[in-house]
């Protein structure tokens, strides 16, 4: 469904049912005498993700799922966020994770925990983070296949030159 750098948010981890995206850009105002204020474009302002979703430990998810995503949010490390669909949405930090219990066993654990997970966005551009991320994929892949050849060639008693 949605990867969080890497934490997957999946049917056996944690599944949302409703993703909220809310965007803005940032317009500085200037009053003028007896006209409409002068506006300026800024910029680009906050862009912010919230997850709303369901664990029920008996059909689907997991609970600890929670403490993992407490657990990143407690390192405040910026974390790509990319949907199955391939979109890749940028680097963000969780910023507020809240759950609900209800539906209690006699020894007080929940059959079911709605959660709502809030993200905000810190890179400045999605598309110059994939690039990045590429670029470091590719270098890491150019270091293996480097390392392979030269494993090989040793191997086959070539010398490189």
């Amino acid at each position: 469904m949605l990867c969080l750098g890497l934490f997957v948010f999946s049917l056996d981890t944690l599944s949302y049912q409703e993703l909220q995206r809310r965007s803005s850009w940032k317009h500085a105002s200037q009053a003028l005498v007896g006209a409409r204020n002068a506006t300026q474009y800024l910029g680009p302002g906050d862009d912010v993700i919230t997850l709303n979703g369901v664990v029920l430990p008996e059909f689907a998810g997991i609970p600890a799922s929670l403490s993992v995503l407490r657990l990143m949010a407690d390192q405040g490390a910026a974390w790509v966020l990319v949907e199955g669909t391939g979109t890749i949405y940028g680097a963000f930090v969780i910023t507020e994770l809240q759950e609900t219990k209800t539906l209690f066993y006699p020894n007080g654990e929940a059959r079911r925990i709605e959660f709502t997970v809030t993200l905000q966005r810190v890179d400045q551009d999605a598309e110059e983070t994939a690039q990045q991320m590429i670029s470091d994929a590719m270098g890491d892949l150019g270091a293996i296949l480097q390392d392979a050849a030269g494993t090989l060639g040793q191997s086959l008693g070539v010398s490189g030159g």
